[in-house]
């Protein structure tokens, strides 16, 4: 059975407590992810120590983010299921154009977080200094199109296979599913989306941090999967493939455990 439909306000609501519960609750497992995918190694990037780093700009930039997502995904869904006449391709555009909008907002955070997370710089206000001083107001959108490119195909899988799983356990027991079966369906569809996806998000990754381990700027997404498979192969490509699924599977319990909750809170409360 199908859920109602849900107000913008009550989404930009929803998704703010969504995005700040999964990025404090979960941070060190990602700053784990970011130095195992770092040119400089594991260790060097710093290892076990300073898993906090970075904290304050994922904070920051985690609430606005997914509310643009959220209030964005949900306001598109009515009109393209309208253009399509498919529920499973509305949930695609939907969530794509959701993603370019919360891009706008997550990746100067991704990127001021990942240098700090990688031990090039220690504070939040040190990182934008000096990511600004050199390469201006683009030095914070570094890695822009790839993380596109990897927030996409990530949220073509997850979203319907979210969807779609909500609604088959929804029929089956007679009632649209609780906040908690909601995020259970989103811990499974996250950690499947995230396990395929993992070669984008290591371009990403290394995009942002800008260049190799002896220095030599990454030149595109290409360039990084050419230089990675060159030093590793296949299953270099992989690297933190580990972390991101274990990651994002515990992630989609907080994240869309927070915002199932916090939209059946609203709805009932008349947002």
């Amino acid at each position: 059975m199908a859920s109602q439909p849900t107000s913008f306000l009550n989404a930009l609501l929803s998704g703010a407590s969504a995005g700040v519960v999964v990025d404090v609750a979960l941070f060190p497992i990602d700053t784990l992810k970011t130095r195992l995918q770092s040119p400089q190694g594991f260790f060097k990037a710093g290892g076990f120590r300073g898993i906090y780093s970075g904290l304050s700009a994922a904070a920051l930039g985690s609430a606005p983010g997914a509310s643009l997502f959220f209030s964005t995904y949900e306001t598109m869904k009515k009109p393209a299921r309208a253009l399509t006449g498919s529920d499973i391709l509305s949930q695609q555009i939907a969530a794509a154009i959701g993603e370019c909008a919360a891009c706008l907002v997550r990746v100067p955070t991704e990127v001021v977080k990942q240098n700090m997370q990688a031990g090039n710089y220690r504070t939040l206000t040190e990182t934008a200094s000096a990511l600004l001083k050199k390469e201006g107001i683009m030095g914070l959108y570094r890695g822009f199109g790839t993380t596109v490119m990897r927030e996409i195909p990530f949220s073509l899988i997850q979203f319907p296979l979210w969807e779609g799983m909500k609604a088959k356990w929804g029929e089956s027991q007679g009632r649209p599913v609780s906040p908690w079966q909601g995020a259970i369906c989103g811990a499974v569809s996250g950690g499947f989306a995230g396990a395929v996806t993992t070669p984008l998000d290591l371009a990403k990754t290394r995009l942002m941090l800008g260049a190799d381990a002896k220095g030599v700027p990454y030149t595109g997404m290409l360039d990084v999967w050419a230089r990675v498979h060159a030093e590793g192969g296949v299953r270099a490509l992989y690297s933190g493939a580990g972390p991101r699924t274990f990651w994002l599977t515990l992630g989609g319990i907080f994240f869309f455990g927070a915002y199932e909750k916090s939209r059946f809170i609203l709805t009932n409360a008349g947002f």
